[in-house]
């Protein structure tokens, strides 16, 4: 009996986890402006949940990306047209890069911020708001956001 509790304990907390993750890591961000945004990381999540259909992927990083996108009053579905953006277009060019296992992860959250700062900076320019500050608290978002590739 207790082995069998171990193995569904073991198959619930991780899920129980990434829950808690989705829905309460975006309202901390809106607190604490020193945590990670992680766009970038879930983009990436995106991209492989479309890339090798999987459909728990997809919808993991879509809750987390419209969440983030609701709790920081960012535009509405930019993160996810970001990263249609990226696989429709770059993405298929960085493939070259299959025998690296690093190289492909890396790239493609670092392209995804990007043209996420670039489109934000954009719509900010459009309609004359002012979502996002560059600072170094953005560039330390940036940094872990690249950093928590190695974690997949």
């Amino acid at each position: 009996m207790y082995k069998e509790f171990k193995e569904l304990l073991l198959k619930i907390v991780p899920w129980v986890i990434v829950v808690f993750f989705i829905l309460f890591y975006p309202m901390l961000i809106s607190i604490y402006v020193f945590i990670p945004l992680m766009i970038g990381f879930m983009g990436y999540v995106l991209l492989l949940g479309i890339d090798r259909p999987r459909a728990i992927y997809i919808l993991i990083s879509l809750i987390y990306l419209i969440n983030l996108e609701v709790n920081l009053s960012l535009p509405l579905f930019l993160t996810t047209a970001t990263v249609i953006l990226f696989y429709l277009t770059i993405y298929p060019r960085i493939i070259i890069f299959k025998k690296c296992r690093v190289c492909i992860p890396l790239l493609s959250v670092a392209f995804i911020d990007l043209i996420y700062i670039i489109l934000l900076l954009s719509y900010d320019l459009i309609f004359g708001e002012s979502s996002i500050v560059i600072d170094q608290l953005l560039i330390y978002s940036f940094i872990a956001d690249m950093l928590m590739v190695f974690l997949l």
